[in-house]
């Protein structure tokens, strides 16, 4: 057994929480939970950070104190986590008097080894990002981050002597190429500390709101050195209980946006260096969901609420897009469409559907008895969970997830193949279906960090008790009967689903975008005599024969990627079931890759090969058009990969 310690960044109180910040606590959360699986002793640390000028702003501009802020949107931190089934061990406040404590414990460790000091500064300075940017860093006056408006800023400060290690965190990522993970982003941090780097301002006088100085109590402590410092605080640095510290410091994993990975990846370890304090593992950057091609933020208006998705589809739903929709180092693009195409082929087709239909024959022809079957599957399935595993130590929550869903396709094409419906009382109708349960019951346990509700409902409709990676056992004997399980994921009616959004008020998009929409449509047209429609000439008709020329089959797309210089091709390679194929479609503008790997879709596949792009194609997918835009076709039920299209 060993010890895993994992955090998400704290997140700022002047606004409440989007869809951004449910993904990275569900990727921390599914990693915990994993660990928690694997038998270490697991510590899953998030909070708040509360300090600084934009919440004393915003506290100011409603009228209230910025505790009260902060209290008020704290709440809302805490029921979003509990909707989303979230299992955090501590929820930190940089304004706590454990946290104050442990900062002032730290800030005299830096003052002790010479590293703060007291000068004036003058620069650019960008409020939203609470951060001094260098000259040739602006661009027309706004930061290079995010673009904010800057401002000309000169106050007494107390700096930290960063410059001072320039060449120690250099030799740092020398000796741990790995410290920041993905490792393009292991390449930007190094590129930025290769160019220079200047002393950095660690307090303000300008503002009230934030953790006093010490003997000079008209500053207060910059919000960087404040807010990571969190990360030991929570554990009780400084506070005399030094247990938790001692137990889990340092970090296995801290979890962040990628915006903020120069403060993790540069600050943080100089601070620590500075304060002779061991340095955490690993520093992982993840991509950004975005709305509108943009990185979703109160001042665009374009975050997305994701309690309105709970309410409607659940946590599991939520969790389980999110985590697989895209790689997590990089950036998503959110859309209703996708979340209920996810929603439709993953969970309701390939995963409720098998587990109604499983569960139903087990209970009718073997009187729920899941026996020992005869071990076709179980060589298979292990070799799954190794992949499995394999991909959630490597911080890859999509890959797990795909690597559990090519065993659930493997596992629909052996019920396909086998029959057992038709063999009722049958030994062999016996086995496979003992065979099949067992399968299951693993994919239940592998997506349990994942969906913790649909895999608890999972195992104990098949009468399996809750067990861990640990005591797993392909051979162990069930608890009770298996029973029927139905409406694990409903399939949802896309069309009556955007007819009642259209109609209702989207509170879950852009609010003011959709009330210009509304007072839009309440504008009465003017009224018009209507033109005759034009007749459209009769299509020429095709015999039966012609069409049947046209061979048309299953396949199961394996892997997609961009077509290098083209915005609209993706090159595809396609499972036939006795065949791969290579395949370029012009559907990238609609589809990107990662929406696509998984998919089983109907393609033509005797057509004569064709060079797009310089890229070699073998058989054509099909696709409906709508209004110019492809819209894949697909199947309502499992098919398996090369099935003929008749």
């Amino acid at each position: 057994m060993g010890r895993f310690y994992i955090t998400t960044p704290i997140y700022y109180v002047n606004d409440y929480p989007h869809i951004g910040h449910a993904y990275c606590t569900i990727c921390a959360d599914f990693f915990a939970r994993y660990h928690r699986l694997m038998g270490d002793d697991t510590y899953f640390l998030t909070g708040t950070d509360e300090h600084g000028q934009k919440v004393e702003k915003s506290a100011a501009a409603e009228g209230i104190t910025p505790l009260a802020l902060a209290d008020r949107v704290v709440e809302r931190y805490h029921d979003l986590w509990r909707k989303l089934s979230i299992t955090h061990d501590d929820f930190i406040r940089t304004t706590e008097a454990r946290h104050e404590r442990g900062v002032l414990a730290i800030l005299k460790r830096l003052q002790d080894a010479g590293d703060i000091y007291k000068a004036s500064y003058r620069g650019p300075y960008c409020v939203s990002c609470e951060a001094f940017f260098p000259e040739n860093q602006v661009v027309d006056g706004k930061c290079p981050d995010f673009g904010h408006p800057m401002t000309e800023l000169e106050e007494e400060s107390y700096f930290f002597r960063l410059s001072k290690y320039q060449k120690p965190l250099l030799d740092f990522y020398d000796s741990r190429p790995d410290f920041v993970l993905p490792q393009s982003r292991m390449n930007e941090v190094r590129s930025f500390v290769e160019s220079g780097l200047k002393d950095l301002s660690v307090s303000r006088t300008s503002i009230k709101w934030g953790i006093p100085f010490p003997q000079d109590e008209k500053h207060v402590l910059y919000v960087w050195l404040d807010a990571l410092s969190n990360y030991i605080t929570a554990l009780g640095f400084g506070s005399g209980d030094a247990g938790k510290y001692d137990a889990f410091w340092p970090a296995d994993v801290h979890l962040i946006g990628k915006d903020i990975l120069r403060f993790h990846a540069v600050y943080w370890p100089a601070f620590l260096m500075s304060a002779g304090l061991p340095l955490p593992k690993h520093v992982y950057g993840h991509g950004w969901w975005m709305k509108d091609s943009s990185k979703m933020s109160k001042s665009l208006g374009n975050v997305v609420d994701p309690r309105p998705y709970i309410d409607e589809f659940g946590p599991d739903a939520v969790r389980y897009f999110l985590l697989r929709d895209k790689p997590i180092g990089t950036d998503g693009s959110f859309s209703d469409e996708a979340f209920l195409d996810r929603l439709n082929a993953d969970l309701a087709n390939d995963l409720g559907n098998l587990a109604s239909r499983l569960t139903n024959l087990i209970e009718k022809q073997a009187s729920g008895k899941v026996g020992e079957g005869d071990g076709s599957l179980k060589k298979r399935s292990l070799a799954m969970l190794q992949e499995y595993e394999e991909a959630a130590k490597a911080l890859s929550p999509r890959d797990a997830l795909i690597a559990v869903w090519a065993l659930l396709s493997d596992l629909n094409k052996f019920l396909v193949e086998r029959e057992p419906w038709k063999k009722s009382g049958s030994e062999e109708a016996a086995e496979t279906l003992s065979e099949a349960a067992r399968s299951l019951r693993l994919c239940a346990l592998c997506v349990e960090p994942a969906m913790p509700a649909a895999s608890k409902a999972i195992a104990e409709s098949l009468g399996f008790a809750a067990t861990d990676f640990r005591n797993f056992r392909w051979e162990e004997a069930q608890q009770a009967p298996a029973r029927k399980l139905t409406g694990l994921f409903p399939r949802v009616d896309k069309a009556e689903y955007f007819a009642k959004i259209k109609s209702e008020p989207p509170s879950h998009q852009d609010t003011k975008g959709a009330e210009r929409k509304m007072e839009e449509e309440k504008k009465p047209e003017a009224a018009a005599v209507p033109a005759p429609a034009p007749v459209a000439p009769e299509p020429e008709r095709l015999s039966i024969d012609e069409f049947r020329r046209a061979e048309l089959r299953a396949g199961k797309i394996l892997e997609a990627e961009r077509v290098p210089k083209s915005n609209k091709l993706v090159r595809l390679i396609v499972d036939f079931g006795d065949e791969r194929r290579q395949i370029v479609a012009g559907i990238g503008k609609k589809y990107p890759p990662e929406f696509l790997a998984g998919k089983t879709c109907p393609f033509v596949v005797n057509l004569q090969p064709a060079r797009l792009m310089g890229v070699e194609s073998n058989g054509m997918i099909m696709a409906g058009n709508l209004d110019g835009e492809p819209v894949l076709l697909q199947f309502l039920e499992e098919v398996p990969p090369g099935s003929k299209i008749t």
